[in-house]
């Protein structure tokens, strides 16, 4: 039986985070100089690449095909803080952001009768995202006698605040979906 029309869109929402997440750290790689940065930037859109590919996997095993979404949650936030201006940045942004998306997934995962696939694509997920929250803490540190530690501290605050903005809109618009999922409604 194909999974309910909330799992079908919110499936595909993580879907086109991920495809979006590829997307801007390959061109941002691209620009970059060789080095660590690059480097660990490099693996990380490969693995952002990879969730994409990973959700559609686990949305056609699931009797769908993925939909295609205008927006993902990383286009709010250049709504409502701008795009960064230096790596610094882009970093601190990224380190928000993946917080919020082991957040989100670790909440889907806890959700009661969820399908072994949507759990073990999660599972498989949480692994990268974990890694991703490593690699980009340690540049940030690397960064510091750059940008200094302060700097870097205020810039994290101040895209946690607009985080929270941007969650807060995103639960408005998908409330419902989300709530009949954490229900075991699917």
């Amino acid at each position: 039986m194909p999974i309910s029309d909330n799992h079908h869109y919110i499936l595909s929402y993580y879907r086109t985070g991920e495809i979006t997440g590829a997307l801007f750290f390959g061109r941002l790689a691209k620009m970059m100089r060789p080095g660590p940065i690059q480097m660990d930037m490099t693996k990380h859109f490969s693995d952002e690449a990879a969730h994409a590919h990973y959700w559609t996997e686990a949305i056609r095993r699931l009797g769908r095909e993925p939909l295609k979404l205008r927006d993902s949650y990383q286009d709010q936030y250049n709504e409502a803080i701008g795009v960064p201006v230096n790596v610094m940045e882009t970093l601190a942004v990224t380190q928000v952001f993946e917080r919020r998306v082991i957040n989100a997934y670790a909440r889907h995962e806890r959700a009661p009768n969820l399908d072994p696939v949507i759990k073990e694509t999660i599972t498989k997920i949480m692994v990268d995202e974990k890694w991703h929250i490593y690699w980009i803490k340690n540049a940030l540190t690397g960064l510091e006698s750059e940008y200094g530690k302060d700097h870097i501290e205020e810039t994290i605050k101040r895209y946690w605040l607009a985080d929270k903005e941007v969650y807060a809109n995103t639960m408005q618009e998908h409330e419902q979906r989300i709530d009949e999922i954490m229900k075991g409604k699917g």
